[in-house]
């Protein structure tokens, strides 16, 4: 079965909608600046190297209630939180509350970016011209040139035709999903499709929760039967794609697992991809931005841009900001504005985070030293640990809750936010520490971190998943 046969099913699926006149158009509102702002220049400022604002986005502090709470594992209201800046970690604020300075290493800002000049200018420039919106959803009033502009530049990035925005990326797999679930749907004979008039979807078995619970959502419509395949697992994958008789079949899957840095085998899901003819959607989140000579994401490192079909990311990652969004077809856009219930009952992007999204991905196309940065931290944790990890998200696995509680504790004391990853995020005994590095963490962090962990954890003991280890980054 030829991948082509897709671009059919999708055709044949508008043609549908449009008979039932359901389909649904974004309605584009030009937002226009007033008289006095019109000279003002759009110019983005780009810089060639770390500056002292990068650090904002790893440096933060905590009130002295908080740190003791968290340290006793007591869960905060939030009513706690003082207002105002220490000058140091036993500094009182205006408030007269004590604080603790933390490096985080538990954070997803890869790049540094939301602490970013450019990126902040881009959101207080658009708030000061035309407030903070939205006006309503995408498919109403909420839909502006600020949104286009970012579309156009995700679309770019992913090499895709077109790329749909979405309140966040979690929207955006749920949205996906139910718009894919609708094919069957919509083109079953008599309105509700046999099993074999469903949608076959191959899921990992280490995928997102938003993939897992709009795989869910869609089950329960009748439209999809969903396959889970063993944790990158090409021989099993391939084994339930050649057994299965259902025609319409898509493999969606993480690009770089968030609990477990590794990476899915994009080459040999494309190798299946060719050999199946399944739909290939990929959601590439942690790599967008991070991977790839131009930041285009797993797809783009692994040179297979060409053979996925659908790329879902967010903008809330190394971008810094907030959203989500989906590249793909200008077809595929189409149905899934008209069937992604998660896309049409949602109001859309503020427009400051339109902008500053926008002026995000210029950012992290133009400073490529960023990239070089992140991957050059994921070289030096690796020399200095012995651990073989292959990107910036480290699962260090301890087991116990009671010793990734012990950990986290030890970090906390030493001046590290370091979250402990507990059921049901995990299953029980495969407790541990998730540390995220970033473009704007020294090697002296590094040094100091590696340092900390060696006093409450045996490297050689860890546990640590890489089925896809390469001594090549």
């Amino acid at each position: 079965m030829a991948a082509w046969c897709w671009d059919y099913w999708v055709a044949e699926a508008l043609l549908k909608l449009e008979s039932l006149k359901v389909m649904r158009s974004l309605r584009p509102i030009h937002l226009i600046r007033p008289e006095s702002n019109q000279t003002e220049s759009d110019e983005l400022e780009f810089y060639d190297g770390l500056r002292q604002w990068d650090r904002a986005s790893v440096e933060v502090q905590i009130s002295e209630t908080t740190f003791q709470k968290w340290l006793q594992d007591i869960p905060s209201s939030g009513d706690d939180t003082v207002i105002g800046n220490g000058e140091d970690d036993d500094g009182a604020g205006p408030c007269g509350g004590k604080f603790k300075k933390l490096l985080i290493f538990s954070g997803n800002d890869y790049l540094g970016l939301s602490s970013h000049p450019t990126v902040i200018k881009a959101a207080v420039k658009a708030a000061q011209l035309h407030g903070m919106g939205p006006r309503g959803s995408a498919l109403i009033c909420g839909y502006t040139n600020y949104h286009r502009l970012l579309e156009s530049a995700l679309a770019d990035l992913k090499k895709k035709e077109d790329c749909l925005l979405c309140p966040t990326g979690f929207a955006a797999n749920m949205a996906l999903i139910t718009a894919v679930g609708s094919v069957g749907l919509l083109l079953a004979e008599g309105g509700k499709p046999k099993r074999d008039e469903r949608v076959a979807i191959f899921s990992d078995a280490l995928n997102h929760a938003s993939i897992i619970d709009g795989i869910r959502l869609a089950e329960k419509q009748g439209s999809l039967v969903n396959i889970v395949y063993r944790h990158c697992d090409m021989v099993h994958l391939n084994s339930l794609l050649s057994s299965c008789t259902m025609k319409k079949k898509v493999v969606v899957t993480d690009s770089l697992f968030s609990m477990d840095g590794d990476f899915a085998p994009i080459v040999e899901l494309v190798k299946l991809r060719r050999k199946h003819g399944f739909l290939l959607a990929i959601d590439d989140a942690h790599a967008t931005l991070v991977c790839g000579k131009t930041g285009g994401g797993a797809a783009e490192k692994f040179k297979c841009e060409n053979d996925v079909d659908i790329c879902i990311g967010t903008l809330s990652k190394a971008s810094g900001c907030h959203g989500g969004f989906i590249a793909c077809s200008k077809k595929w856009k189409q149905l899934i504005q008209s069937r992604g219930r998660s896309f049409i009952f949602s109001t859309s992007t503020p427009v400051p985070i339109a902008a500053a999204a926008h002026a995000a991905v210029n950012v992290a196309k133009q400073e490529t030293w960023r990239r070089k940065a992140i991957w050059n931290r994921v070289l030096e944790f690796r020399a200095m640990t012995r651990i073989p990890i292959t990107s910036p998200i480290i699962s260090l696995i301890v087991g116990s809750e009671v010793k990734a509680l012990e950990a986290s504790r030890h970090l906390l004391k030493s001046g590290f936010h370091v979250t402990a990853i507990r059921p049901p995020t995990v299953p029980s005994n495969s407790c541990r520490l998730r540390i995220a590095l970033s473009a704007v963490h020294t090697r002296d962090d590094l040094r100091k971190l590696v340092t900390a962990l060696s006093e409450c954890i045996n490297f050689e003991e860890i546990g640590f998943n890489c089925k896809n280890y390469s001594s090549k980054l």
